[in-house]
């Protein structure tokens, strides 16, 4: 299932497909097939524009996002800890190079964790990520965060890691094996708000208590069905794309 996500977030990347097809039409036109040439030229236009326009893809992430609002007027004296999910930092290549703790578009996993932490001094943390690589070199997620939350001033007593997970799946089994963690008990569960709906598919599955506490919002109420992008749209539709591919996956696994 690792490998096969690996694989799947590459097809899925729409510049790939335009790539695709420009090779495609080239092929056909140095095969004396120019009309085929032609065709796949254009297809290759359209997938460019349909890869810049926003709209589409902001509709599927807002989509996700709403289906887990963060909780009014809950008990934070209730809850034991945050359970945070990997995926806010930077490739391990940037460690391993500069030994700077990086972080990337979905930095607020990590900075919302820091400042309730401060607020609620009676809240655990608990850091779940490994290597999500296929190659499984270098440092894990966990221990670049260990980095990052003692840099921050986050007592080390209050913070435990999980670091073999290496998907939303294994974040959940993982965590819940951990010594002195108790899933039965009430955690928050902190991570990107287009990731909640799998997450808490995941988690409730494997038998936590986790009440959603989003972050790292990428849509707005409303939009114009006529905004394009070069630069942000190719991204977003990755985005929405793997995660619902994601959460079809995981039904089918039996994962949620």
């Amino acid at each position: 299932m690792f490998i096969a996500s690996k694989l799947l977030s590459f097809a899925i990347e729409p510049l790939f497909w335009v790539m695709g097809l420009l090779a495609g039409g080239l092929l056909a036109s140095s095969w004396r097939r120019p009309r085929l040439g032609r065709t796949l030229g254009w297809l290759a236009l359209l997938a460019l524009i349909g890869a810049c326009w926003t709209s589409g893809p902001e509709a599927l992430v807002r989509a996700l996002e709403s289906r887990h609002p963060k909780p009014a007027g809950i008990d934070m004296e209730q809850q034991v800890g945050i359970v945070v999910l990997g995926g806010a930092l930077s490739h391990p290549s940037l460690w391993e190079s500069h030994h700077e703790v990086g972080l990337n578009e979905q930095a607020e996993r990590m900075t919302a964790a820091v400042a309730l932490m401060r607020r609620y001094p009676h809240l655990r943390l608990l850091f779940t990520g490994g290597i999500a690589t296929v190659s499984a070199t270098g440092a894990s997620e966990a221990e670049r965060a260990r980095v990052f939350f003692t840099a921050m001033g986050v007592d080390p007593a209050r913070v435990v890691y999980e670091d073999r997970s290496r998907n939303t799946y294994e974040n959940a089994l993982y965590s819940a094996g951990l010594p002195g963690v108790d899933k039965r008990q009430p955690w928050l569960l902190l991570t990107s708000a287009f990731h909640m709906p799998r997450s808490m598919g995941v988690f409730g599955r494997v038998g936590w208590n986790v009440t959603p506490w989003p972050v790292d919002y990428r849509t707005t109420a409303h939009d114009s069905w006529f905004d394009f992008s070069l630069h942000y749209g190719p991204g977003l539709w990755k985005l929405a794309l793997h995660e619902w591919l994601g959460i079809a996956a995981y039904r089918l696994a039996g994962w949620i």
